[in-house]
């Protein structure tokens, strides 16, 4: 499925009879609607990086449902596509924490190839339609992953925007790991408390202490 660490990891989901069944139907609707990503992308997130290499965890809720956005990174949309806000505002606080320049493209795949692994905590969403692959069967399987990533020797970084990320807390309790909480970077909510979190310059603070490669969040 997956090409690396994950498939061993996750071979019990693969081979549950419950995950191929709502797996199945997720392939069925690709053939009936308009489903983001495309089929390819839904596990890019896993395939950019591998179990072993994580070292820090963005979660996000599901793909963005306009055309051509999603690429299977939570945040992240395809190069060409305009910014949307939320990624805006991330990109204003990289700016804010780090004084990196905002980039005109939206595309993740760096962070994810140094270990950033960008998680939806749903993988697919109908277009035009937010949120519609919500409680299909999704969440139990990335709640898996978070779970897994929390039995982690090697120190691992979970940054949480949102309320709903935040309820993944509950998930990791391992102590050699380490927890960033803010406001989601929507611009309902990025001024409550989101900018000036310094989530980037955090997470290197920490990696370094740890002895693990920063991130180079430069684009």
């Amino acid at each position: 499925m997956i090409g690396n660490d994950w498939d061993e990891k996750l071979n019990i989901i693969w081979e549950s009879n419950g995950f191929k069944k709502f797996y199945n139907m997720i392939l069925s609707e690709y053939n009936k609607k308009t489903i983001f990503p495309p089929q390819d992308y839904i596990f890019n997130a896993l395939k950019l990086t591998s179990y072993e290499n994580t070292k820090v965890v963005i979660v996000g809720q599901d793909p963005y449902h306009g055309v051509n956005q999603a690429n299977g990174l939570s945040f992240s949309v395809q190069k060409g596509i305009k910014l949307p806000p939320s990624l805006q505002n991330i990109y204003k606080e990289l700016e804010n924490d780090l004084g990196i320049k905002p980039k005109t493209h939206g595309d993740l795949t760096n962070w994810a190839k140094q270990g950033v692994l960008m998680l939806n905590a749903v993988l697919t969403v109908e277009k035009d339609k937010a949120a519609s692959h919500r409680n299909l069967g999704w969440e139990p399987f990335t709640d898996y992953i978070i779970k897994l990533l929390n039995k982690k020797e090697k120190p691992v970084v979970f940054i949480l925007w949102g309320n709903f990320a935040k309820e993944k807390v509950k998930f990791i309790n391992n102590p050699k790991h380490f927890i960033i909480t803010s406001p989601h970077p929507s611009p309902f909510s990025a001024y409550s408390g989101f900018f000036g979190s310094k989530p980037f310059s955090k997470t290197n603070e920490f990696l370094k202490k740890n002895n693990l490669k920063e991130i180079n969040w430069e684009l």
